[in-house]
């Protein structure tokens, strides 16, 4: 069912661990040409090309891409009630976890008069996409909204594809999810053609252009992220969601599985990677791989998604080998179970997010653990955090200096700017203490 990837023995580079690490053979850049003429669409023809691209990708023409208020809130009572105290539950849980990642501003005092003050200022105004393909995500919606508000953003837009079965708009759980959080501006638009039109907007929809697009979707969606980058900022180009579990001879294998088995169920392109030094383990993790894959409802999508080259279970010699095959692959969920998972942390550089210790399933994360589920893809955790208040943030450094701390430097400015050969640089600073 899953292919195995034997590294014991050997001792690979950095650049050789990148080869060998397994990958789906999606392509961003393949997308790119598809995503650009969506985007070009929107730019050209408005609220026409988004019900057309609606008609064709998604099997349904809406009546009207931005829904009316009353929508939203009949969304909200239409929630079932179970439905809706896990919501709340959850807007909590993130809202807690997002206030502690607000930077303090402060003031570094380098001399009498002489400041340099940190502060944190929000953008304005935000696009949220949250996707509606194979499964519906309201905990999609409170992991795009809430960092945001905690981060003082003021104009929330949030987009998701209309649904075939129901008319045209976005799915009701979303809606309800919307609702509850008080974003009233909702747009029934997907896939390409609703990240061109968050990034120059829509005027006819009275859709103004956004600062930051965030928020995760399929390679469409990535490869448009990456085409209005510039235009406006985005969190990461998040694609078809990734696993990898380190894990050790004294790991369950059933839940090994289990958690492994739970993100494959997303996509047939999902990625599930078990990293162990156990071989014992590693043959047990099969046998319930292959037990329990063909009880889960989505049974198909699972089969394909473990069989893809981009899943894998990878024997190597240690936990340290495993850290480092990890630290490479750059993987969106980590979790780690092994004797020690504290000592394996200490080793981890680059992941979305981790997850420690038996009790502790990817599962949680995606609802109800605090964290943000919205999380870099496709190695992107090497360089990229995932989704938080400070997506939000621009860090502004304002000086503040006074005549006489402003004196001070005055020599070493002049010295500076004639080593440049910028003569008005030194210029403008001698022009406030020379006689007009």
């Amino acid at each position: 069912m899953i292919q195995t990837i034997d590294l014991r023995g050997l001792k690979p580079s950095r650049a050789e661990l990148l080869d060998l690490i397994p990958r789906s053979l999606t392509d961003v850049s393949a997308a790119t040409a598809v995503a650009s003429e969506l985007i070009d669409d929107v730019r050209r023809r408005g609220a026409a090309a988004l019900i057309d691209q609606a008609a064709r990708l998604d099997g349904v023409r809406p009546d009207r891409v931005r829904l009316d208020v009353a929508t939203v809130s009949a969304a909200v009572r239409g929630l079932r009630p179970d439905v809706r105290d896990a919501l709340e539950e959850a807007i909590d849980r993130v809202r807690s976890a997002s206030r502690a990642q607000l930077p303090t501003p402060t003031v570094t005092r380098l001399g009498p008069g002489a400041e340099v003050i940190q502060r944190w200022s929000p953008v304005q105004r935000v696009g949220l996409y949250v996707p509606g393909g194979k499964a519906v995500y309201p905990s999609s919606v409170v992991m795009n909204v809430v960092p945001a508000q905690i981060a003082g953003v003021s104009s929330i837009a949030l987009a998701s594809p209309p649904q075939r079965e129901f008319g045209g708009l976005v799915h009701p759980t979303i809606l309800g999810a919307a609702g509850l959080l008080g974003i009233d501006e909702v747009y029934a638009m997907g896939g390409a053609g609703a990240i061109g039109a968050f990034a120059w907007g829509v005027a006819e929809l009275g859709l103004d252009p956004v600062q930051v697009i965030t928020g995760p979707g399929n390679v469409y969606v990535a490869a448009a992220k990456r085409l209005v980058r510039g235009q406006v900022g985005i969190d990461s180009e998040a694609g078809p969601t990734e696993i990898l579990v380190i894990a050790d001879a004294t790991a369950d294998a059933f839940l090994v599985a289990s958690d492994l088995l739970s993100q494959a169920e997303h996509d047939e392109l999902a990625a599930a990677v078990l990293v162990t030094d156990s071989p014992e383990l590693a043959d047990r993790v099969r046998v319930e791989l292959e037990r329990i894959a063909p009880l889960t409802p989505h049974r198909a999508r699972v089969d394909t998604a473990l069989r893809g080259q981009q899943s894998a279970v990878v024997l190597v010699d240690d936990l340290p080998a495993a850290a480092a095959f990890s630290n490479v692959y750059g993987p969106e969920h980590l979790e780690i179970q092994t004797a020690e998972p504290g000592a394996v942390l200490d080793l981890i550089e680059s992941a979305g997010a981790i997850f420690l210790g038996d009790n502790s399933p990817v599962s949680l994360g995606d609802y109800l653990a605090g964290s943000n589920h919205v999380l870099p893809t496709g190695g992107q955790a090497r360089f990229t955090p995932g989704l938080g208040a400070y997506t939000f943030l621009r860090p502004q450094q304002v000086i503040r200096y006074n005549r006489e701390a402003l004196r001070a430097v005055e020599a070493d400015i002049v010295a500076l700017a004639t080593a440049e050969d910028l003569p008005a640089h030194a210029a403008a600073v001698t022009a406030r203490f020379s006689e007009r």
